[in-house]
């Protein structure tokens, strides 16, 4: 893997060396790429490349995205992935099992749909936030930038970059009341020459209100600048992450609702529940300016992914007698990835019209190797369906029997091969300073082959897919936009891990995403901007049970129609706000075996709005203020479980001690609601912290 990150690297090099400027240029681009642009301390952005490939203003981006900052990370006391959806109009976190991010975006769901400065990073596990500049989450479909799957949304974590001519230290030490600590250093400095660096690591434990959980993340970055001219920039960086947790898949349902009066109490095996994560990933990226009107981008990234965990978990709802069905697994991957990505952007004019246009190649490498082994909990007198299950009693602090895994008695062991190329065209066309238009095309060739190394049966597919995206925006003032987009988005039948192709799998069309979305964005002062979308999001051919046991046909249509308003930055020089409201129908459409025409989706709420604000007070004194509240909703496309509706209220207060130290307190769920925020079926079911306080002391020089 890392010779061929090596070998790709070098070809990168190449394809940006210097060239003679070309003259006759008439439009300009950027000197190199702006993944996010914004003032230090704001929390809204004022420009991405993530949306369109090439730096845009976001008001003139004909697509919803929210941008969560490293200032509102840090203010609200952002931990995870999970923390900062809570910011998200239309995003809902998913369990994912206990051991990885999963995430519903304009009601579908995905574990894959994570990208790393635009390259995809969708193998499952918990992200941290050590290193990341801000978040960027961009909604419907985005095939034509992000290439396959993407029917929702994305996720695009910004790392932190190096930066020229500058050399500063940052350390952050926290500890909140159940007793988990983080301690980050983040560390730039120029060498000369050129040259800078920039260093981030971390070291966390994790703990929480429920019983047994512990964990711990170790994660470092290094990373390096290289500029050998005003015209060329080379960005390379390595990250190493190991992360240990108990894996905590929540408790069980009971008559419909979650279980109540068990916040705390662990539906599992505390000395088998537990997740191992290692990972070891190279990243480059090489930009050279031509001339003012062209440029070229050649970002590469290789990782390597080591993954291991084992969970007794609830697999029934508490029966009439108190009584809960537990089963257990144990499920182990090994991912290779490799993706380089080469973007030419060229501004140019035709008579009174300027052009942005971007042409570019993607390949990407995946293989992965995964088994899942059944547990057994024989010799009980509890257990039933060949010892697969056994059952407790939950008011005897469910006293669990010792679980074993055998090999040769999973339900998967597979090995799959996924290889894609990629090409695509872009225009963003301006008609004057009114009228803009944009329009792209990409072309995917998708090969898959999964092989199923128990039973010796293999299936393979190739897909050629078309992803075409069309949008108009309008500007009838200088400070507002109205925009019309239309996208479409695709993903090959064999789930987001490539795991689950099979002959009759095989045989079936891609899952088709298309959005139909308008929308304004105002910049209402020059830090502050509001946003609006209605969106129209269809998803068809689903796979479902067929007529014959054993066959799978093409079904389902799911429907996810909503409104999604968004005000982020500065109401005035010291009040800073970040908030968000979504009002969300996301139903079956045909029905299938498994979901009738009607059912909602699970995890969306119809009603969803969120509120963080900053106040400085004077004094090096500032106090902030977050609040969550979500409507009910269903726990699996079942519809048998319902999540309660819950607001929760969070505080913060900031005191700057000396220039370069300040200390910081959040409360969070400052009123202890007992809620239940999200789930991954009807009877793994997360129940939300009560009253935590964490206290944070900050250094900057």
């Amino acid at each position: 893997m890392i010779r061929r990150a090596a070998s790709l690297l070098t070809l990168s090099a190449a394809l940006a060396a210097p060239a003679r400027a070309d003259e006759g240029a008439a439009a300009t681009v950027a000197a190199a790429p702006i993944v996010v642009t914004g003032r230090t301390g704001d929390y809204g952005a004022v420009e991405t490349e993530a949306a369109t490939r090439t730096p845009t203003r976001l008001r003139d981006v004909p697509q919803t995205v929210s941008v969560i900052s490293r200032a509102l990370i840090d203010d609200a006391g952002l931990q995870s992935i999970a923390d900062v959806l809570r910011f998200v109009p239309g995003a809902q976190v998913g369990q994912g099992e206990g051991h990885r991010d999963q995430v519903t975006l304009r009601g579908n769901n995905s574990t894959a749909d994570f990208f790393v400065d635009g390259l995809r990073d969708d193998v499952q596990y918990y992200r941290g936030l050590y290193n990341v500049d801000r978040v960027e989450v961009l909604k419907g479909p985005n095939a034509m930038t992000f290439g396959r799957g993407g029917g929702g949304g994305v996720i695009n974590r910004v790392l932190k970059r190096p930066v020229a001519g500058d050399g500063f230290v940052r350390g952050v030490a926290g500890s909140d009341s159940f007793g988990a600590y983080e301690v980050s250093s983040d560390l730039n400095g120029t060498l000369g020459g050129g040259v800078a660096f920039r260093f981030n690591a971390v070291a966390e434990r994790f703990d929480n209100h429920r019983d047994f959980y512990s964990g711990r993340r170790r994660a470092a970055n290094p990373t390096l600048l290289i500029q050998p001219g005003d015209a060329t920039r080379i960005d390379l960086g390595f990250e190493y992450s190991d992360d240990e947790r108990v894996v905590d898949r929540g408790v069980p349902s009971l008559a419909g609702r979650p279980l109540p009066g068990n916040r705390r109490t662990f539906f599992g095996d505390p000395e088998r529940n537990r997740g191992d994560f290692d990972a070891r990933v190279l990243s480059a990226q090489v930009s050279h300016r031509f001339s003012d009107a062209v440029r070229v981008t050649t970002r590469l990234l290789g990782g390597d992914y080591d993954k291991a965990y084992r969970n007794v978990f609830a697999a029934t709802a508490v029966d009439a007698a108190g009584r809960v069905g537990l089963e257990a697994y144990r499920d182990e991957t090994e991912r290779r990835n490799l993706f380089s990505q080469t973007d030419l952007v060229v501004g140019a004019r035709t008579g009174p019209l300027r052009h942005q246009l971007l042409a570019g190649v993607e390949y990407g490498r995946q293989e992965t190797g995964n088994a899942r082994i059944n547990g057994f909990f024989d010799g009980t007198a509890t257990a039933t369906s060949g010892g697969r299950r056994a059952t407790v009693d939950v008011a005897r602090r469910l006293a669990v029997p010792a679980a074993t895994f055998r090999e040769g008695t999973g339900f998967r062991t597979v090995e799959s091969d996924a290889e894609v190329l990629s090409f695509y065209l872009q225009d963003q066309l301006s008609v004057g300073s009114r009228v803009d238009l944009i329009a792209g095309l990409r072309h995917d060739r998708f090969q898959l082959r999964v092989d199923t190394t128990s039973t010796g049966a293999s299936a393979a597919r190739t897909d050629g897919l078309w992803s075409p995206r069309l949008g108009l925006v309008v500007r009838p003032a200088g400070t507002l936009s109205l925009y019309a987009s239309y996208a479409r988005s695709f993903l090959p039948q064999s789930g987001d891990q490539f795991l689950s192709l099979d002959a009759a799998a095989a045989a079936l069309a891609p899952e088709r995403f298309e959005n139909l979305e308008l929308g304004a964005k105002w910049d209402v002062a020059d830090d502050l901007l509001f946003t609006a979308a209605a969106y129209r999001l269809d998803r068809t051919n689903s796979r479902a049970p067929g007529a014959t046991p054993g066959s799978v046909v093409l079904t389902g249509e799911q429907r996810s129609r909503g409104l999604e308003l968004g005000l982020t930055g500065r109401l005035t020089k010291g009040w800073r706000v970040d908030a968000g409201y979504a009002l969300q129908d996301a139903e079956i459409r045909e029905t299938t075996a498994a979901a009738p025409a009607g059912r909602r989706v699970p995890l969306v709420p119809r009603h969803q709005a969120s509120l963080w604000t900053r106040a400085d007070v004077g004094g090096g004194f500032g106090l902030g203020l977050g609040l969550q509240r979500r409507s009910r909703s269903f726990a699996s496309v079942s519809n048998a479980v319902v999540l309660p509706a819950f607001t929760r209220v969070d505080a913060a207060a900031f005191y700057r001690l000396t220039q370069g130290v300040e200390a910081q307190l959040n409360v969070e769920n400052l009123l202890n609601a007992r809620y239940f925020p999200t789930a991954h079926n009807d009877n793994n079911i997360t129940p939300g912290a009560p009253t935590a306080v964490r206290a944070t002391l900050r250094l900057g020089f």
